[in-house]
């Protein structure tokens, strides 16, 4: 009986990581049902050793809730913690590589079905501006393809810790079952990252990532990344070279870079006026537009402000300096604790090596974005963090 809630618990474990993909409410019941099942089967919790920065990065959270004033504002933050149990249950119920392995595959599977709908959205979209003789550009950039997901920077992010773990496993993973069909899902996934136009992901995130595994794989080949650089912005169609131009070109409006001197002046005086335990959980949003700086012209450029689009301001100025450290205290001995174990054993690099290109790709677009405030990337970092560490176990 034990062993059968065992093995319970993992499959719905597993299966609230894949479901990610495409549900946020499926994976949550199914994350729910693990950690009953866990419970009830009495097996040992077994929770990475990143305990002390994540209760200290909730607790300064809670209390920052809790001297804002606005409790009910801020209860989805407060809520949102139930999506750490999935870095327990990982670390819990899975307990071989191959198991983190499955997942991996797994992954790879949904997310090429994701990224093949996407290609279809691509084309629709594009008959679309066809048919009204829109500049494609412009008609694109607001309405850009999703795949299973509500918004397209909840696919690119997926999308980019999926696509790096399959690049891991096919650099160096010991037995590769499924190379050629690996390679047709990196490159699918690959496609549908690019067509997504999200600069921060393709452009920041997606590089520093693969950049980390190549100098692990084959380090000379980085001497052919500029040239492939070169060629690929050169070869691209017209609307992605006008995307990657426009961090330095923009199109008016339509790249939001303006929006974005905005969100990033008004979180430094966000930051200035509450450094130590910020505005409180969602208040950013509630109360920008008391903060931005008198010598920014109203109105305010096109732009969403319901966050600052960088994580390193967001947390700082919503829950203030000392919780924002603990979160990257952590992130921190992730790093760390995944580089030490990646230098033993062969079977677990392709793990290890994975889950640190994705920390590094999560730092470098968190620099432009509000990343790990979406629950699905969130979630997917926890899982990558959960196999990380049940692979340096096995160091």
């Amino acid at each position: 009986m034990k062993i059968n809630l065992e093995r319970a618990a993992f499959y719905l474990t597993c299966g609230s990581a894949v479901s990610i993909l495409f549900s946020i409410a499926v994976s949550q019941i199914l994350m729910a049902l693990s950690l009953a099942v866990l419970l009830i089967s009495g097996m040992p919790l077994r929770f990475p050793p990143v305990k002390l920065p994540l209760a200290l990065f909730m607790g300064g959270t809670i209390v920052s809730w809790l001297a804002s004033g606005h409790i009910r504002e801020g209860t989805p933050q407060i809520r949102k913690f139930f999506v750490f149990a999935i870095l327990l249950l990982v670390a819990s119920t899975f307990r071989s590589v191959a198991e983190c392995r499955t997942l991996v595959l797994l992954w790879s599977a949904v997310a090429s079905f994701s990224a093949l709908r996407s290609l279809f959205q691509f084309l629709q979209v594009y008959r679309r501006s066809a048919e009204l003789h829109q500049n494609f550009y412009d008609f694109y950039v607001g309405s850009r393809i999703t795949g299973f997901m509500s918004h397209w920077m909840t696919l690119g992010g997926e999308e980019m810790i999926v696509l790096l773990m399959l690049v891991a496993y096919l650099f160096f993973a010991l037995e590769r079952k499924w190379t050629l069909l690996g390679w047709a899902c990196a490159a699918l996934l690959g496609v549908s990252l690019v067509l997504s136009l999200d600069r921060s992901i393709f452009l920041l995130g997606v590089p520093a990532g693969c950049l980390y595994l190549l100098w692990f794989w084959r380090r000379w080949t980085l001497a052919l990344v500029p040239v492939l650089a070169l060629a690929a912005f050169f070869l691209a169609p017209s609307f992605i070279r006008e995307r990657a131009v426009s961090i330095f070109q923009p199109h008016g409006e339509t790249d939001s870079n303006r929006h974005r001197t905005v969100t990033f002046r008004t979180g430094i005086e966000m930051i200035e006026e509450h450094p130590l335990l910020g505005l409180g959980p969602e208040q950013v949003k509630a109360q920008f537009q008391e903060y931005v700086p008198e010598d920014i012209p109203r109105p305010l450029p096109e732009g969403w402000y319901g966050h600052l689009h960088n994580i390193y301001l967001q947390y700082a100025a919503e829950r203030g300096i000392p919780t924002a450290l603990f979160l990257f205290w952590m992130i921190g001995k992730i790093l760390y604790d995944f580089g030490r174990g990646v230098r033993a054993k062969p079977e677990v690099r392709f793990i290890l090596h994975g889950a640190i290109a994705v920390v590094l790709a999560i730092l470098a677009e968190g620099f432009f974005e509000y990343n790990l405030g979406d629950s699905e990337v969130l979630t997917m970092f926890l899982a990558v963090t959960g196999m990380g560490y049940v692979a340096a176990e096995r160091v």
